[in-house]
């Protein structure tokens, strides 16, 4: 094992994610680069739209499904969250709830 991938695996023991959650990610932080025009870098917005870094993860995933399944009003978010399967969405917000609030 190289010395980069064992250093990898544990600082993800140390934070307490999975190793299979660290190897998700990357693909987690893709799919929330999307969201990066409205809500910020690592959803840290600097405008009008909501901050959603440090959410709670389940109060994310619960608003996602809700704008996903129209049962939340909303000018474009419905289109985002439809883009997205619910185990993305749950990814997704694992992500941002990981990131530090402002």
């Amino acid at each position: 094992m190289k010395t980069t991938t064992r250093a990898i695996l544990v600082i993800a023991f140390i934070a307490g994610v999975a190793p299979a959650m660290a190897a998700e990610d990357k693909q987690a932080r893709s799919w929330a680069a999307t969201c990066t025009g409205c809500h910020g870098t690592n959803g840290h917005s600097e405008g009008g739209i909501p901050g959603i870094a440090g959410l709670d993860k389940d109060q994310l995933v619960s608003q996602m499904l809700e704008f996903k399944n129209d049962r939340r009003p909303a000018t474009v978010m419905h289109r985002h969250a439809k883009g997205y399967t619910d185990e993305q969405i749950e990814r997704i917000a694992v992500f941002f709830s990981a990131q530090k609030r402002r």
